[in-house]
């Protein structure tokens, strides 16, 4: 297994989603922008747009090579500069329907000249409206993705989702959570039952997430984008795009990393909303179902057991 086997999977798992996204919508087509990356490799980033149940979402492939700058060295806390490979898939949707849910996925593998490399991903939700039921749902997807590779990950993971995906100048987390994890490194001890797992078997795992994206995100289009909605109901959805603006932008590392390595803005940027609102001083009604949302955007839910 080669970072060129890992890079064209990866490929191929980009083309599998678009066209299970469009099949759903029934409308939108993806676009394609290749680009090429001023340090070496490139990318092909596809975005989707005012589609039946997609507003906009775009899927990004990327598989870039060159040195390590000062910021990446600090980040991976290295002392010495060295030749890197980054490859992955990044997927943001953001709905016409309050009822639809926001999703965000990445899976993605990175590799060093010294031979160092390891896997990061994961899946996580964000509806406008929080639905218990299919709150559950979705995090089952993800546990029975987990458990197919080791059980204690469902629950390592989503603890560091829920630790990831949170606002901390709002107090609340993106959304309902999923799994996330980073700098999964072949021969580290990743649980207490098995003390170490391969690279093979890390691929494998990142395969098994990249590939339950289609089925569940597919499913919770179909079953919420032909519900009726009101004007009060899309401008909370505005609202709350706004939020998510707020952790991409302030928070999210991806983010920041990206435009402060002179990266490629417009890919960067493809995960914000086509449209968003911030109030002053927003406040819900007392019993209303956004107030019953926010009561639910904390860390630490057991959505299994809902």
């Amino acid at each position: 297994m080669t970072k060129e086997n890992i890079s064209d999977y990866l490929k191929q798992l980009q083309d599998n989603i678009c066209a299970a996204i469009e099949s759903t919508d029934g409308a939108g087509v993806f676009k394609e922008d290749a680009w090429q990356h001023h340090s070496g490799g490139g990318g092909r980033t596809r975005v989707i747009a005012k589609g039946n149940i997609i507003e906009k979402g775009g899927v990004n492939f990327s598989a870039v090579t060159g040195k390590t700058s000062e910021a990446l060295q600090k980040q991976l806390k290295i002392t010495s500069e060295l030749e890197f490979f980054a490859t992955g898939v990044s997927i943001v949707m953001h709905p016409v329907n309050p009822h639809v849910p926001i999703i965000h996925m990445n899976v993605r593998y990175f590799e060093l000249s010294d031979g160092t490399c390891w896997f990061g991903g994961g899946i996580d939700l964000t509806p406008h409206y929080v639905v218990k039921e299919q709150a559950s749902w979705f995090h089952h997807q993800l546990k029975n993705t987990c458990d197919t590779h080791h059980p204690e990950f469902y629950e390592k993971f989503k603890i560091w989702a829920d630790n990831y995906f949170y606002i901390p100048h709002r107090n609340e987390t993106r959304g309902i959570g999923g799994i996330f994890y980073d700098y999964l490194k072949p021969d580290t001890v990743l649980s207490h039952t098995q003390s170490s797992f391969s690279k093979e078997q890390l691929f494998d795992f990142m395969k098994g997430v990249g590939e339950t994206f289609a089925p569940t995100y597919t499913h919770l289009m179909k079953i919420n984008g032909e519900k009726p909605f009101s004007e009060q109901e899309k401008e909370w959805q505005y609202i709350r795009r706004g939020r998510y603006a707020e952790f991409n932008l302030v928070w999210d590392r991806g983010t920041k990393f990206g435009l402060e390595t002179n990266g490629r803005t417009e890919s960067i940027l493809m995960s914000l909303p086509p449209h968003a609102e911030w109030q002053y001083d927003y406040q819900t009604v007392p019993g209303s179902e956004e107030s019953l949302t926010l009561s639910n955007l904390v860390k630490g839910i057991d959505w299994i057991n809902q």
